[in-house]
């Protein structure tokens, strides 16, 4: 087996960074894709020409009809959604025969969306600012040892057993924390029957038919959800996602060893965005910010809500660089800074009056720092029909080379529009050599 022949993808800011794009783009000489983490809370949107995919659950590789794609055992799946989202890609005529799910992965349940949009509402202007879908009670009941796993929808005996189980503290914890009135085995039963019916085929043991494509030389996608400063470990807790969305994680998330790990390439925006709550250095709040926001078109995947914007902050993106060991940089939206005078980028952060180039280790650190920041020449060309590094204009590549200086990763795949087609390879890059293979 080849580590050469695998390749992670992840994001390298908080999330939103155009990785759906990216992985498309990749996953056309992929023979697998698989996701590792997370659920339906992911939104990765693929453009080419005039069709739109919006994506949840299921890999960007599902659009490839060549490519097996795989939902991970580290990922919580919600049946009900993905059987909507599998309907959607058939109607326009995506085969997803391709699709596998891990036995293990854990399911997201009605009771766990209540739970999640009760507890946002307890928390009040404390709230983290989740997509209200369950993620995070499906995750803490994994943790907790009483979930239902994939394979529990094999097996209708099964299914209503574990649900019998868990389902009296699960009702329990709705009356008495949320004042709900909770939900009935039997109802619960009759709603995920067609459910299991339909994806019981579906589901299989993904550890040993990805290693078995791996040692077969296959090559293999490994693509993130999120961004690195969501994860659970390493963002910036309180305000993650649920799982450990860094590159290590495809391995456990995957179940396979770290061994079958290749390059890592990590994808960031030319400037930042999140959605939800929590500390944002660089953010612009006033015309700037809404400038990159009506450009960028800044709303988010699954929830419709606002990104909130601002300028690159290289801070993150070296933080980012280490704890996923990248080995490269897809920079997206490229051509939404086109047109600025002006376009700051943060190297290091002021905070108590001393200038710090390292991420901050607590929140409350964060809360302090302001950016401190360089300021390059922008560029007016319309650079959305450029398609090699070296029809970008000047200022352009000035732009990616001090990108490039203060992350200490190179740049190998540029991104200057949605469409599959708006995507420039850096010659001798990771991303060329993985397509030549």
């Amino acid at each position: 087996m080849d580590s050469e022949n695998s390749l992670v993808i992840v994001g390298a800011q908080w999330g939103d960074e155009g990785k759906g794009k990216v992985i498309d783009y990749l996953a056309s000489e992929a023979d697998v894709v698989v996701r590792f983490q997370g659920g339906d809370n992911a939104g990765h949107t693929v453009v080419f020409g005039a069709n739109i995919f919006k994506l949840h659950h299921i890999p960007s590789g599902i659009l490839n009809q060549g490519t097996l794609s795989l939902l991970g055992n580290g990922m919580v799946v919600n049946p009900l959604v993905l059987v909507e989202e599998l309907e959607e890609l058939e109607k326009r005529g995506i085969g997803t025969g391709n699709l596998r799910i891990s036995s293990k992965a854990h399911l997201i349940m009605t009771y766990h969306k209540v739970l999640d949009e009760a507890n946002e509402k307890l928390l009040g202007e404390k709230k983290i600012g989740t997509t209200g879908r369950g993620i995070g009670p499906a995750y803490a009941d994994k943790a907790l040892r009483r979930g239902l796993r994939a394979i529990d929808l094999t097996d209708p005996d099964s299914f209503r057993n574990r649900l019998s189980q868990v389902l009296p503290l699960q009702n329990r914890l709705l009356k008495e924390a949320c004042d709900h009135p909770g939900f009935d085995l039997d109802e619960l039963i009759e709603l995920y029957r067609p459910v299991c019916e339909r994806l019981a085929p579906l589901v299989t043991d993904t550890s040993l038919l990805l290693s078995r494509q791996l040692e077969a030389g296959k090559r293999v996608l490994f693509e993130g959800a999120q961004g690195t400063l969501l994860d659970i470990d390493h963002g910036t807790y309180p305000f993650v996602t649920s799982s450990s969305t860094v590159a290590a994680s495809a391995s456990s998330g995957s179940g396979v060893g770290p061994n079958h790990i290749g390059q890592v390439l990590g994808v960031l925006k030319a400037y930042t965005t999140r959605v939800g709550e929590g500390p944002f250095p660089t953010e612009e709040v006033g015309d700037a910010g809404e400038l990159l926001r009506m450009q960028g078109n800044e709303y988010g995947t699954t929830t419709g809500r606002p990104r909130r914007c601002g300028w690159f902050d290289a801070v993150i993106a070296r933080y980012s660089a280490r704890v996923n060991g990248l080995s490269g940089l897809a920079v997206t939206k490229l051509d939404v800074l086109s047109g600025l005078e002006t376009i700051n980028m943060a190297v290091a952060y002021e905070c108590d009056g001393n200038r710090i180039e390292e991420f901050p280790q607590d929140i409350e650190g964060l809360k302090k720092c302001q950016p401190v920041y360089e300021f390059l020449p922008g560029w007016d060309e319309d650079i959305s029909r450029v398609r090699s590094f070296e029809e970008l204009p000047s200022a352009a590549k000035s732009y990616l080379k001090a990108l490039e200086e203060t992350t200490g990763v190179a740049v190998e795949l540029i991104s200057v529009g949605p469409d599959r087609s708006q995507t420039i390879i850096v010659p001798g890059s990771t991303p060329e050599h993985w397509r030549k293979l």
